[in-house]
């Protein structure tokens, strides 16, 4: 019975067993991702090549007008990606003049109480619903825009942008701040020993210094824009116009997709199929812009010796 026990405590419980049954169980795990994103992937590929057997690749891409439901039909996407990158170009200007803003802020001029006050402020801002940002878009910021603007209408790109621009800041500031706040005290020191002022300290050498970190925040900034939905479905509009006016309504690429979504279109048909068409061209876009992001990241990525 003793030699029972001490086998059984040999296999379950043994350091080497253990470490093995740790390594599995993860990789097990980060298979499942591999395997849902390689799924996600086939099946829009599978579904497009049936939709690009009727439509030319090169009108869909290279088209100006987007009527896929009204006739005659006419499936060139431009319309739609102009209306995403309008919305995600004036979200990322909000985004980085406020989150990098706040984010040298709170790593370099700000208290340590202030700062424990500031950061969960944001932190909050990360966890409201995208819905209530698209009526908080259309109820608030659409009016002040109206007064500004009075010829502009109740959807438009730039509410859109703005609003979405305030949602991504959280991501941004939390992202660049944990860059900056890992660039070595000794660089600091170093600078002040010279003569540098605070301003000169911390533009001049920790933001060089964190500038991979930054950067990788505001790729994954933008790539949050890229496939935000409720917002622009909401406060952007459902018009596909070939215009980078952010006065106009627009319709983004996500928009589209939850609009064809609720059964406007049957099953199987070629109009259903624009579903699958406009998702990979969405898949494409925001893996070229993490793949460069993260070749901007190993440019600039330097080694600092404490």
């Amino acid at each position: 019975m003793q030699r029972i026990l001490g086998l059984f405590n040999f296999l379950f419980f043994s350091k080497r067993t253990q470490e093995k049954s740790a390594i599995w169980t993860l990789r097990a795990l980060a298979s499942i991702s591999i395997f849902t994103t390689i799924s996600i992937l086939v099946t829009l590929i599978y579904q497009s090549v049936i939709f690009f057997n009727e439509v030319p690749i090169w009108d869909f891409l290279l088209g100006t007008k987007w009527t896929p439901l009204f006739k005659p039909q006419s499936f060139g996407v431009l319309p739609l990606v102009a209306g995403t990158l309008i919305v995600t170009v004036i979200a990322s200007i909000v985004a980085i003049i406020f989150g990098l803003s706040s984010a040298i802020f709170l790593s370099e001029y700000a208290p340590e109480n202030i700062r424990k006050v500031i950061k969960p402020i944001l932190e909050i801002l990360a966890g409201i619903p995208t819905v209530v940002y698209g009526y908080f878009a259309l109820t608030v910021i659409t009016p002040v825009i109206m007064n500004i603007f009075p010829d502009v209408i109740i959807f438009n790109a730039l509410s859109a942008g703005l609003v979405m621009g305030i949602m991504i800041t959280p991501m941004v500031s939390t992202i660049s701040e944990d860059a900056l706040i890992s660039v070595p005290q000794s660089l600091r020191d170093a600078a002040y020993a010279l003569g540098a002022r605070k301003y000169e300290v911390s533009f001049k050498v920790v933001f060089p210094a964190a500038l991979s970190g930054i950067t990788a925040s505001i790729i994954l900034g933008l790539s949050r824009a890229i496939g935000e939905t409720m917002i622009v479905t909401i406060a952007a509009g459902a018009t596909p116009r070939f215009t980078f006016n952010p006065l106009e309504s627009v319709q983004a690429m996500t928009a589209y997709i939850v609009q064809l979504s609720l059964g406007e279109a049957p099953h199987g048909s070629l109009e259903y199929n624009t579903i699958f068409s406009v998702g990979l061209l969405l898949f494409v876009m925001t893996l070229l812009m993490n793949i460069f992001g993260r070749w901007i990241s190993k440019k600039f990525t330097q080694n600092y010796t404490i």
